[in-house]
């Protein structure tokens, strides 16, 4: 990973010359209906190697801002668009906490409506690249499936754990998963790596399926011991969902302490515009989350609270930490917000919901 943490007034200074001040500066242009949006602290990069670091297993715990990189090596209008997104999401959170949203909407969005506030269906297309037809079980599917929706619905057993500290913080995110199609193709390739090969068909994978309205997910070894990786909003649509690992697909005895299923639970995060608990960085980083506390990096194993960095306990049980599944068990207020601004009018996850 390179070394390299950039402020959006050196990221974004070369759009200058190609945007008017008003796309730039949305902010100095305001309706009735508009809140001040502080960018300052948008960073798109790590800031530095060790925040991709092993767990003790030797497992790479998720590759997703490593292959964000590379994204953004390849597509240079990518950055502008998740600085797009991410204006767009931190202005609808504003307009709901400041009461400028319409009480008990669902359709709103960040022209003036806050945030989508309805039940939100998520139809799964799972392709699946395996070294004979069935490796990958439909118990598998079905427990990654069960997994999720108890994930993001809030009925994990394990929260029963939580610290009085984030008790209060834990959310129901009311977003529910169901099978879609399930794509199979047999092949002998032992490692796909994490420049997504296995989405493209002329490269031996599996295309992906209408990304606007159903989440991909791709099962296949990604090879160098890494549990997944995904692809944040703004990015292509030729590429955009989940990878996971063969061995940490649902209820699978082969992941060991990553196999029951929170790889995808993490990962779906990350497609939902969550980033790393500790903002992939040190304490002077942040995640974008007002109700997560700083942390000076990634968890792993199975921490006893508390476990302090930055002057404050982590939240080592959020799915957002790199810790073993079993003890990763919550979402926040405040997360739930950043996912459900991609459901508002015009998100970047909208037609989900339209």
């Amino acid at each position: 990973m390179k070394k390299v943490f950039l402020g959006l007034s050196v990221l974004f200074l070369g759009f200058a010359s190609c945007e008017n001040e008003e796309t730039l500066n949305p902010e100095e242009s305001q309706s009735p209906q508009e809140v001040a949006v502080d960018m300052s602290d948008f960073s798109l990069y790590s800031q530095d190697d060790s925040t991709a670091g092993k767990t003790a297993n030797g497992f790479d715990k998720c590759v997703t801002m490593k292959n964000l990189e590379y994204r953004l090596s390849i597509n240079k209008g990518l950055a502008k668009k998740m600085y797009d997104i991410e204006y767009d999401t931190r202005k609808a959170i504003a307009l709901k906490n400041q009461g400028k949203g319409k009480p008990g909407g669902t359709t709103g969005g960040p022209n003036g409506d806050g945030i989508y506030s309805g039940a939100v269906t998520i139809p799964v297309v799972i392709n699946i690249l395996e070294s004979f037809t069935g490796k990958v079980t439909q118990a598998h599917i079905d427990s990654q499936i069960a997994i999720l929706n108890e994930d993001f619905n809030n009925n994990n057993s394990n929260t029963n754990g939580v610290p009085s500290a984030f008790a209060g913080l834990v959310v129901n995110s009311n977003m529910n998963f169901s099978v879609a199609a399930i794509n199979r193709k047999v092949s002998s390739k032992t490692s796909w790596g994490t420049r997504d090969a296995m989405k493209k068909s002329k490269r031996g994978g599996i295309n992906p399926t209408t990304p606007a309205t159903h989440l991909n997910i791709w099962v296949c070894e990604i090879g160098g011991g890494i549990l997944g990786y995904a692809q944040f909003p703004g990015g292509s649509a030729d590429t955009d969902g989940v990878v996971i690992g063969t061995d940490f697909f649902g209820r699978n005895t082969a992941g060991g302490i990553y196999g029951y299923g929170r790889t995808a639970t993490h990962e779906v995060g990350h497609w939902l515009n969550l980033r790393h608990i500790w903002g992939d960085g040190g304490c002077s980083v942040d995640d974008f989350v007002v109700d997560t506390p700083v942390s000076g990096g990634a968890n792993y194993n199975c921490p006893s609270y508390p476990d302090v960095s930055c002057n404050s306990a982590d939240m080592t049980m959020n799915y957002m930490d790199y810790v073993q599944d079993e003890c990763m068990y919550m979402f926040t207020i405040g997360q739930d917000e950043r996912m459900r601004a991609l459901f508002s009018t015009g998100g970047a996850r909208a037609g989900f919901v339209n």
